[in-house]
């Protein structure tokens, strides 16, 4: 892994590289990474705060990183230096994995990579992007997005969650789980939700804790044919105005979110157990192997079996996940969690 550094790189997108990356945790099962912070040579870097970073490896060193991030700025129009630009085209075109957090996405525009591409950067950037960098096409309403072997995400916590995608994907949920609990961050949020949420209002904070109720409710529950209509019953609400609250709060659908928490649950069952595929589509809410296949293939650009070799703990049936928690346990007939059960 490798952290590209260049004066005027935002010290909380370092820190957040690395925390997920830089941290020792295989005592608790993570992956053992190598992160490397690259630069023009190895004198400090300042940032913002009198603080600085000392890289440990030159730019050279780039052709052996599996993935590179591309810290977010603190001016976005002060061109990188030349040498980083450049490093990052060789980079890209042989293929390598780059990742840019939120102000990240002017550092890969300036170097040419997102022309005619999508990416995403900070919503208050959006129009600043657009106009320094016409070529690129900016999506401005989502997480975070990938073009190409590209990664760009929006602001801040946006980039906690591209860095968490990048693990999941290439070590499976499980450690990207194991991540997200050693930081207290949430595991799971996916690309496509809102940048931001409505500012709450007296109704929609007396409506948040009954939605959060009945996430809870349904994420016990997920082994049953839930809809949307179900859920705005639970809550107590029409099911247009459920839709509309559970929106403003989350910045997804309630089908959307439904179906995202019905694919971590198939991954948990699919590193931890080895329960046939039918038992894993019925206990994530699928209904059908078909079914989970197909969300497989549209979501994850896998199939479950391809998913399950790639990320198998080698559990056996019988200790599986808890679907709220995360945690480990024998099965339990009476447990109120499908995957539990």
């Amino acid at each position: 892994m490798a952290l590209v550094a260049f004066s005027g790189i935002r010290a909380f997108d370092v820190s957040v590289i690395t925390e997920v990356w830089g941290t020792d945790r295989t005592d608790r099962g993570a992956p053992a990474f190598d992160l490397r912070r690259v630069a023009t040579d190895t004198t400090p870097v300042p940032m913002r705060g009198g603080l600085t970073l000392l890289p440990d490896r030159a730019l050279d060193w780039l052709s052996r990183a599996d993935l590179i991030v591309v810290p977010g700025l603190d001016d976005h129009v002060t061109p990188a230096p030349t040498p980083v630009l450049d490093a990052l085209r060789r980079a890209h075109a042989r293929g390598t994995t780059i990742a840019a957090l939120c102000g990240g996405a002017f550092t890969l525009a300036q170097a040419g990579l997102l022309d005619g591409r999508r990416a995403i950067t900070h919503w208050n950037l959006v129009a600043l992007l657009r106009a320094h960098h016409p070529q690129v096409t900016v999506v401005p309403d989502a997480l975070f997005i990938e073009d190409d072997n590209l990664w760009t995400a929006a602001g801040t916590a946006a980039g906690i969650d591209l860095c968490l995608h990048l693990v999941r994907r290439s070590h499976g949920a499980e450690a990207a789980a194991t991540i997200a609990r050693s930081m207290v961050t949430a595991p799971f949020r996916t690309g496509t939700q809102a940048q931001f949420i409505e500012h709450p209002t007296p109704r929609t904070d007396r409506d948040s804790d009954t939605l959060a109720a009945v996430r809870e409710h349904a994420l016990r529950h997920l082994d049953e044919p839930l809809t949307v209509a179900d859920l705005a019953t639970h809550a107590g609400m029409s099911p247009r105005s459920f839709a509309r609250h559970f929106t403003a709060e989350t910045g997804t659908t309630p089908l959307r979110w439904l179906l995202d928490q019905r694919i971590a649950a198939a991954q948990k069952l699919l590193e931890r157990t080895d329960l046939p595929m039918p038992e894993v589509a019925r206990r994530a809410g699928f209904g059908s192997e078909v079914t989970m296949r197909q969300h497989f293939a549209s979501r994850l650009a896998t199939s479950p079996r391809a998913y399950r070799a790639a990320f198998s703990t080698g559990s056996v049936a019988g200790f599986v996940a808890d679907s709220v928690t995360g945690s480990v346990s024998g099965s339990d007939v009476g447990s109120s969690s499908p995957i539990a059960r």
